[in-house]
């Protein structure tokens, strides 16, 4: 067997013990301070790295949140030594000058438990700390199993995973936050696929830009395989608005979603508040008109002749400049060809029949993705049937879990549209996200924009995954209900702009920086796809009868 390659960390540590130097004071709130050993060079100590420390009975595990340049006496920050001199710049470092490092204990490490526990102490002076070792990583972090899923490694630890708890991730809502460019759709993306191979829950996504079905691109405009080509017809169904664009791209739709003008309520048009420029007393003037005229209401508006709005107007509270505005915004929604007249199919009704079937439903939007308009209105008024079918299923079921229908997760994107604190208790998502799975539905919720979602929901988010955020209430956002998030702070805005993110809260036993994994052939080989070429190889010899000819690779 080839000899296992060297680090830079081994030039310096023994690999057994790795030692960085010794607890000097600290608090379990604030965390503690960590005096370097003289071979342990500063350079090396990358924020976000995890070390063990040993103390009197017994072991903590921590991170590595912040380093220091300190010093035994400031004068020499104002008068520097000679350090021309090889001998005396030995001489300084480790006695006057030396390096210290901040370290959030996270948990204690205790063999004779099946999993480690929450910290509740700190461990005393002069403890020794070394980094951890793949053991201790793989002790907290788990083996990847039916219930654990490899979503990336630590920090400089290429050979260790980390694994989250599926069962635990679905329970609640998820969010998955990061500025512009930083790979939020790809990170979806493996969430995604980890719970549809895993079978955690069945998913209901939104696809706002065509990403996630059958092909999506990586930044450098390279295609990248869709969750239908990784896990096939049995397990992803792609619906579709837009069946002309889905055709274009040489995709073939398992269904056209269609919405009647009578499906759109007033409750929908709360989501369009800030997108249609709608006023209090135009929403106000919507529900008046759903009482007075039914479900069909809004094309009755739109048909309407300027008599009929006069004797609408005569005798009620409705204000007739804001029916008239009302009308002219509702007439911008005449654009989308997907809402017609007197349709008398069910879109919702036929999603359920597929998620039933275990089956994950991927909604393209096609060409009507640019419009926020169309994705608010047809995210808000499905989730809005589905979730009251959930509702009346699960109380149906008698608390017989046999009998209840699948865990859903709902994916939507550009959350804060849906979640804005104006907005978040009138909508369904935000009812959703504060029912912490009450009706076996949650939200996996995508969003450059943390700051911009009600705080009460980013509350009842159970698992935060964040890639690089630079805005400072972004930030704050993110950080919103957790413990030590001041040390996470610098964790979260030292993270590399591209693979890289910081995991907290249900799914993991502690927070972890995590280099991702790389969406590529050896992922879709570990999700069980397997190629054309492949399959074909793979597929036996068969005689056709009525050609009396062997075929080869035939469905």
């Amino acid at each position: 067997m080839a000899d296992e390659p060297i680090s830079e960390l081994d030039l310096f540590f023994p690999r057994p013990t790795r030692e960085l130097g010794m607890v000097i004071s600290g608090s379990l709130s604030k965390g503690l301070e960590v005096k370097l050993a003289s071979n342990a060079p500063v350079e090396e100590m990358a924020v976000g790295r995890y070390i063990t420390i040993e103390g009197a009975k017994l072991k903590f595990f921590g991170m590595i949140t912040d380093v220091v340049l300190d010093n035994t006496n400031p004068q020499i920050e104002k008068t520097p030594p000679d350090v021309e001199d090889d001998f005396l710049r030995e001489v300084h470092i480790g006695a006057s000058v030396f390096g210290r490092i901040h370290v959030a204990p996270m948990l204690v490490l205790d063999k004779s438990a099946d999993q480690p526990r929450p910290v509740k102490t700190i461990p005393g002076h002069f403890s020794k700390v070394r980094l951890a070792t793949e053991e201790d990583v793989n002790m907290v972090f788990g083996q990847e199993d039916e219930q654990h899923f490899h979503i990336g490694e630590p920090l400089d630890m290429a050979d260790v995973q980390v694994n989250l708890d599926l069962q635990r991730m679905v329970e609640r809502s998820v969010g998955v936050f990061g500025k512009s460019g930083t790979g939020k759709s790809f990170l979806t993306r493996l969430l995604l696929a980890g719970v549809i191979q895993r079978n955690a829950a069945v998913s209901l996504i939104f696809d706002m830009h065509n990403e996630y079905g059958w092909e999506g691109q990586s930044e450098g405009r390279t295609k990248v395989k869709g969750l239908k080509q990784l896990f096939g017809n049995h397990r992803v169904a792609i619906f579709t608005l837009d069946e002309e664009s889905t055709k274009r791209r040489q995709v073939r739709p398992d269904y056209v979603v269609v919405l009647d003008w009578s499906d759109i309520q007033p409750e929908d048009l709360e989501t369009l508040r800030d997108t249609l420029d709608l006023s209090d007393n135009m929403l106000a003037a919507a529900y008046t008109l759903r009482r007075s005229w039914g479900r069909g209401w809004i094309k009755q508006l739109l048909n309407a002749d300027k008599g009929e709005m006069d004797a609408l107007v005569e005798g009620s509270t409705l204000n007739r400049s804001s029916l008239d505005a009302l009308s002219r915004r509702l007439e911008r929604l005449t654009r989308f060809d997907f809402i017609r007249d007197s349709w008398k199919g069910d879109s919702a009704q036929s999603i359920i029949e597929y998620l039933d079937r275990g089956l994950n439903v991927v909604l393209e939007f096609g060409r009507y993705g640019n419009s926020l308009e169309a994705y608010i209105l047809v995210a808000n008024y499905l989730t809005r049937r589905i979730h009251q079918m959930y509702i009346e299923r699960v109380e149906s079921a008698l608390g017989d879990k046999a009998k209840e229908p699948p865990q859903l997760m709902i994916v939507i994107e550009e959350a804060h549209k849906f979640l804005d604190p104006q907005i978040a208790r009138q909508t369904i998502f935000g009812t959703i996200a504060r029912e912490l799975r009450k009706y076996n539905v949650t939200l996996l919720i995508v969003d450059q924009r943390p700051s911009g979602i009600d705080e009460e929901v980013m509350s009842q988010i159970g698992t935060r995954v964040t890639a690089l955020l630079d805005n400072e209430r972004d930030i704050n956002a993110v950080l919103t209900g957790v413990s030590g998030a001041s040390a996470l702070r610098e964790v979260l805005a030292r993270l590399d702009t591209k693979q890289q993110a910081l995991i907290m809260g249900h799914a993991v036993p502690m927070p972890v920086v995590i280099q991702t994994r790389t969406y590529d052939a050896d992922f879709y080989a570990a999700m069980g796809f397997r190629d054309s070429a492949e399959l074909k190889a793979s597929r036996p010899e068969r005689v056709n009868l009525l050609r009396g000819e062997v075929e080869k690779g035939i469905d």
